[in-house]
């Protein structure tokens, strides 16, 4: 086995790249937050980190929101033609990004790192960057730097999965899922990833006032509420939060449910369903003050659904966690469930799927759904009324299971243990040293070093 270093800031350096990333030009999802935090954790804890990605064309190409952090928007040329979003002209962006990003890579970042005697990890994301993945993994070799770079791609959704040479990315990386139900996944197309789950900030977990929590639940004026908050789309099994709603309600329930969603066609449907169930709804927007948003529930009149049009802050959306008797992140298809550990983290009851939600423990930090069935909502519902003690163990026990999952203890007990793996797989050296021989092509035309 090669000998390595201690995997400390003076040693390693970070490169992430990711179309998704911290402007609001790039946040399409819940990628655009990890690559965020990430990256901010990663800084935080003295590693230089530079992550690329398709950011606003209206921002600097490069800026620095921490000292070791720099930002990288690549394809802005580009993206001054397409002002709707990261996606928006995305497969001229994509070829843009294959053409550029792994020559900047290699001769900006590695090498001078390598020259100084440090290595380099290059986290990639998603299927947008498989192809790039594989195109520096060649092109390092070529430079004779391959020894000096640890790469590894990670998928945190099966989207794009059609697009991928899988055989080809896992010559050249080291894959990676969020998820023990991504892995599973993923071994329908002949590749076992390591799994490294996603994180939150560690700011997330923090008691609200209970001031604020009573203020709230006046303002909404129902004896029980609840909230939902994602995409408008059929995983997140909306249409299931409706009905069990709907059904509460006929049985004459004092219940309201707080909904925020995304801009997906999803919605019509929806809010059909919802309006041919009996159900009132009203749509209100939110200021980004908490007092002033719980004044906004007040003067709205009294509904079944109140459907919140505006962005939320962290803040509104952690109160909303807080003061509801049960968050529903009911989706059926979660290939990790950020949702779920953003509730815990708030002190709030999470309602979750079975699928990426590693996290989870039934009725321990939990309640685990694993059907589509409207009932399981209401049966559910009905245990946590009966047995309100079980309510309080599960914001207890979520708001510790939260704490294991901050970005710093992703970071330092998962991500630089694969990395370690990862570097010794690919015969990674602790210090610059020069390419031996040759480089031979495979039958794929993919370059490994030939024998010594």
């Amino acid at each position: 086995m090669p000998r390595l270093p201690k995997l400390l800031p003076e040693t390693l350096q970070f490169v992430l790249l990711s179309f998704e990333g911290p402007d609001q030009y790039a946040m399409a999802g819940g990628l655009g937050v990890r690559m965020k935090e990430l990256g901010l954790e990663l800084a935080r804890q003295g590693f230089v980190t530079h992550h690329i990605f398709i950011g606003d064309p209206t921002k600097p190409a490069r800026s620095h929101p921490h000292k070791n952090l720099t930002l990288h928007r690549w394809c802005r040329w580009l993206s001054e033609h397409y002002p709707a979003g990261v996606y928006a002209g995305e497969e001229s962006k994509l070829l843009d990004w294959n053409n550029s990003v792994p020559p900047f890579v290699v001769a900006d970042l590695v090498r001078p790192a390598a020259q100084e005697g440090k290595l380099t990890a290059i986290l990639a994301e998603e299927w947008h960057t498989a192809h790039s993945t594989c195109l520096v993994s060649d092109q390092l070799w070529r430079a004779g730097l391959r020894d000096q770079a640890i790469i590894l791609w990670n998928a945190n959704n099966t989207m794009g999965f059609d697009q991928i040479d899988w055989g080809r990315l896992n010559y050249c990386s080291q894959i990676t899922a969020v998820s023990r139900y991504m892995k599973h996944l993923m071994w329908t197309r002949n590749v076992n990833p390591l799994v490294i789950p996603n994180g939150i900030p560690g700011a997330r977990i923090r008691k609200l006032p209970e001031q604020s929590i009573k203020a709230l639940r006046a303002a909404i004026g129902t004896n029980e509420i609840l909230f939902k908050i994602g995409r408008w789309s059929p995983d997140k099994r909306w249409n299931m939060a409706v009905e069990a709603l709907a059904e509460e309600r006929l049985r004459g329930r004092s219940m309201s449910m707080v909904i925020r969603g995304g801009i997906e066609p999803h919605a019509l449907e929806v809010m059909h369903n919802a309006h041919t169930r009996g159900l009132k709804v009203v749509d209100l927007k939110l200021p980004e003050n908490t007092s002033d948003a719980i004044t906004a529930f007040n003067n709205v009149p009294r509904a079944d659904i109140y459907n919140v049009l505006s962005f939320m802050t962290d803040e509104i959306v952690s109160l909303l966690y807080a003061a509801s008797d049960a968050v529903l992140a009911n989706s059926g298809h979660e290939p990790f469930g950020l949702v779920g550990l953003e509730v815990m983290a708030g002190g709030g009851v999470a309602m979750v799927g079975s699928t990426g939600e590693d996290y989870a423990i039934p009725w321990l930090n939990s309640v685990v759904l694993d059907t589509d069935d409207p009932a399981e909502i209401r049966v559910a519902l009905q245990h946590l009324r009966e047995y309100p003690e079980v309510k309080i163990r599960m914001r207890q026990e979520g708001r510790a299971t939260a704490e294991n999952y901050t970005w710093s203890k992703i970071v330092e007990d998962a991500l630089l243990q694969k990395i370690k793996y990862t570097a010794v797989r690919q015969d990674v050296r602790s210090a610059p040293w020069p390419l031996l021989g040759s480089i031979a092509y495979n039958s794929r035309g993919e370059t490994r070093p030939a024998r010594r």
